[in-house]
């Protein structure tokens, strides 16, 4: 069976940026496990999937409007300093995570004066080309207690994502 749309795949993968470094990879016999066609992998890894067949590999590069989106400026913010915990000693590079009106959002310390954190929410990814090492493991229609569980997702399946997700939504 060929990847399609609505097809139950699961994939060994590596994950690794333009640099070579290896950020994510899926552990030895625990494949990604995904249904094509519902936004629960990033557009161009899915795109680049369709009709592979289980037990083949492939090495997929997905550009960064593809991915996760290209660095937004306008997702930039200035925080007043005071608004982080005094005992912390705030530094770029950082990362926090805050509520917002729909869950937990993070963000990453751009810079830092005395009175202000520049703070980056865009996902830790925008910008970056992608690059998987993959073997196509299993290819199958999904059942449909796993087409009824998309009803109850939010994130990426529900389409609810839109600055990329993180952990499964590679």
């Amino acid at each position: 069976m060929k990847i399609a749309d609505r097809t139950y795949v699961a994939i060994d993968y590596t994950l690794a940026l333009d640099s070579g470094e290896v950020i994510d990879r899926s552990e030895p016999g625990s494949p990604l496990g995904f249904i094509t066609g519902v936004g629960q992998i990033i557009p161009g890894l899915e795109r680049q999937l369709m009709g592979m067949e289980a037990g083949q590999n492939a090495q997929i590069t997905v550009e960064a409007a593809e991915a996760y989106g290209e660095r937004n400026e306008a997702l930039y913010r200035e925080i007043p300093r005071q608004q982080f915990p005094s005992d912390i000693e705030v530094q770029a590079g950082m990362n926090f995570e805050t509520m917002g009106p729909s869950g937990p959002i993070r963000f990453t310390v751009r810079s830092v004066t005395d009175e202000m954190v520049v703070a980056d929410f865009n996902h830790p990814l925008a910008g970056e080309r992608l690059h998987f090492d993959i073997t196509v493991s299993e290819v199958r229609e999904p059942s449909e207690a796993e087409m009824a569980a998309l009803a109850g997702l939010g994130g990426c399946a529900s389409g609810a994502c839109d600055s990329g997700c993180g952990g499964g939504c590679c």
